[in-house]
């Protein structure tokens, strides 16, 4: 599948768009990016960047922000339609948004998320 970088990052900010109000409000000091791929080569679909909820201490005073970055060029390869592509970015942001939340790749697959 193809998709220039400008629509694939409109369809990430819609899809973010689409989540549950109760999901996101909680997400403070929180950067979404969209980056073509990692730069290690792996093919991960995303990556949460940051201190999870569940192991802050102190909290909010300058520090730079958590970042979710989403990976265009993983998903475009594993992707054959829009509806695909939009199902895979929708469980990407969940996925990374949970690990925000401290929730780690167990309980994440536990809940069909990973």
């Amino acid at each position: 599948m193809e998709m220039s970088t400008e629509a694939f990052e409109q369809l990430v900010t819609d899809e973010l768009d689409l989540l549950p109000d109760d999901m996101v409000d909680g997400l403070d000091n929180v950067v979404f990016v969209v980056e073509d791929e990692p730069e290690d080569g792996s093919d991960l679909f995303g990556v949460y960047d940051g201190v999870a909820q569940t192991e802050r201490g102190q909290y909010g005073f300058g520090e730079l922000p958590d970042r979710i970055v989403v990976f265009r060029k993983q998903h475009l390869l594993e992707c054959d339609t829009l509806e695909d592509l939009k199902d895979e970015v929708h469980t990407t942001l969940v996925h990374e948004i949970g690990h925000f939340y401290g929730i780690d790749d167990e309980r994440l697959h536990e809940l069909g998320w990973a």
